[in-house]
């Protein structure tokens, strides 16, 4: 296990949708990292980037809720009827998460794995058995309460290259799943293969795949939370500029690799919380570290246009309490949505806005 102390319809423009040619270089920039408190709680945060704007809300899916898997050929894939309730993100108004846990405690995070994610190929025979990629994080919160029986699970269904109709790609995607018990697994779609990697430092990011990630970590071994000690050149004592020398070296840009090791480490070296609730905070410090303000990350299309990759949104699942905290980009106030304060047997999906401005509160005033 890892260680820590460590509904409004949603219409696309010709521009929205053209931008989505970029897709595949603008959104990839989500950071996830996992925080266990003293007491055994877990918490399972991360960010959110993406080229486009995905316009997401929370939603909150029932029990007994009824879907019906997509394939590539049209055909209604695998049918389930849920059997628990969820709450979490969605994107353009898709009654799927994309990103929240359920009322086991069991949480789902989708992240965007361009120029790796190769799914498994489909065929008539694996019709009542195949789902969409991004149908992948509703199945699991719908049917599981452990990554144990997610996992066994996984073998019995296909997840094949559909294209996504909103965007008109296949979406390349890799999924983190941790439960309330800590035990936590990224699961990646390779070359037509099911992989799943046991996640014990609990981070993920974006391409190269996880197994990769994990051997560069080897290049960082050096680094050390406490500061370097002075050091003699002959007859010189020479000391640091000041705090942080034990970390020179930490890899500072956007990349995927780069990001995955510093969330190891700063997640590895907080303090850690006395329950959910201190490390949930703690969380939204450590992944201000990774907040992509717009601009920072741009590319050209061939048209001339402007794509930029920024944190659309930032939410962490505490898996005891199995509330759902979030903030935005326009509003860096934390709200969450209580799942067990909700009507689990409703009958439809509730969908509760995200979107809002953030106000400055003034203080100190004598009028």
């Amino acid at each position: 296990m890892f260680r820590t102390k460590i509904s409004k319809c949603i219409r696309f423009t010709a521009g929205a949708l053209a931008s989505t040619m970029l897709l595949a270089s603008t959104a990839d920039a989500c950071t996830g990292i996992t925080l266990m408190a003293k007491d055994g709680s877990v918490v399972r945060a991360r960010t959110m980037e993406f080229g486009v704007d995905l316009q997401s809300n929370v939603i909150v899916s029932p029990r007994n809720f009824e879907r019906v898997g997509e394939t590539p050929d049209g055909k209604p894939g695998l049918t389930w009827t849920s059997k628990y309730a969820s709450v979490g993100t969605n994107g353009v108004d898709m009654p799927v998460i994309v990103d929240g846990l359920n009322e086991k405690g069991l949480s789902i995070g989708i992240f965007y794995f361009s120029q790796s994610a190769g799914y498994q190929p489909y065929t008539a025979d694996a019709q009542n058995s195949t789902l969409a990629p991004w149908q992948l994080g509703s199945y699991i919160l719908d049917n599981f309460a452990t990554v144990e029986e997610a996992k066994a699970a996984l073998s019995d269904i296909t997840v094949a290259p559909v294209t996504f109709a909103h965007f008109g790609i296949v979406l390349p995607l890799h999924y983190v799943i941790t439960d309330a018990a800590g035990n936590t697994i990224v699961v990646e779609y390779v070359d037509g293969e099911l992989n799943i990697h046991d996640n014990e430092v609990g981070v993920i990011t974006n391409n190269p795949p996880f197994d990769w990630h994990m051997t560069n970590l080897k290049n960082y071994v050096n680094l050390s939370y406490d500061n370097v000690p002075p050091k003699q050149f002959g007859n010189v004592k020479i000391t640091g500029f000041g705090e942080g020398t034990g970390m020179l070296g930490v890899p500072g840009d956007f990349t995927s690799p780069s990001r995955f090791v510093r969330a190891a480490l700063f997640q590895t070296g907080v303090d850690q919380g006395a329950t959910s609730e201190d490390d949930v905070f703690e969380a939204f410090h450590i992944l201000n570290n990774f907040d992509i303000p717009k601009g920072a990350i741009r590319e050209t299309d061939a048209d001339g246009q402007v794509h930029q990759d920024y944190t659309q949104w930032t939410t962490a699942n505490d898996l005891e309490k199995q509330r759902f905290y979030f903030r935005t980009y326009d509003n860096s106030s934390i709200r969450f949505v209580d799942l067990k304060a909700q009507d689990l047997d409703a009958a439809d999906i509730k969908t509760i806005e995200m979107e809002g401005y953030e106000t400055a509160t003034e203080l100190g005033t004598d009028k």
